[in-house]
């Protein structure tokens, strides 16, 4: 389970405009005309042919809770492929992205400053580009890791220095124990 890319999957999710198929067969059905046929689906979900056909015919309803999870987690990552491009366009060039998290945060700065690592709350509207490098990081399959960095370097711009205007000589930002993260666009 990725935090970060899972939490950028969420926020662009809430852009959509129709909700994604709920039941089993229709996700199943949904993911069969997408992938232009049942062999592909099999493959995908790591299930037999014969029972996506069997979901797609309605002949079964409830699906283990280890296929539920994969199969609705395939049809989400492909549910209106247009609005989602689109909401990551405006993030990236206009709107911006807001970082809700709950987090050890702490910064190397010179001696003599108070860079002690402590838990803080902090919801931050973060300008377009790092909305940008967040989206073009995690759709060139960047880790947590590398989209942890990301946000850490942007927290350090837009929260620790204000844009410039406050602590100048601020090094880096520790983004640490992520107790709660969330983002919105």
């Amino acid at each position: 389970m990725s935090l970060f890319g899972d939490g950028l999957d969420a926020a662009v999710q809430k852009a959509f405009t129709r909700p994604a198929p709920k039941s089993a067969p229709a996700q199943m059905r949904y993911l069969v005309k997408q992938l232009k046929g049942t062999k592909a689906v099999a493959q995908m979900l790591r299930i037999s042919q014969r029972t996506v056909e069997r979901y797609v015919k309605d002949q079964i309803k409830k699906p283990r809770p280890d296929l539920a999870a994969r199969l609705e987690r395939e049809v989400k990552k492909r549910w209106q492929p247009q609005i989602r491009a689109r909401a990551r366009q405006q993030a990236a060039t206009t709107g911006g992205i807001v970082i809700d998290t709950r987090a050890r945060l702490g910064y190397v700065a010179p001696i003599g400053t108070t860079d002690e690592d402590r838990i803080r709350h902090l919801t931050v509207a973060l300008p377009p580009q790092y909305a940008a490098r967040l989206f073009a990081a995690q759709e060139a399959g960047a880790g947590d890791q590398q989209l942890q960095q990301i946000a850490a370097d942007a927290l350090r711009e837009v929260y620790f220095q204000d844009g410039g205007r406050r602590a100048g000589s601020l090094e880096e930002v520790h983004f640490t124990d992520i107790e709660h993260l969330e983002f919105e666009l």
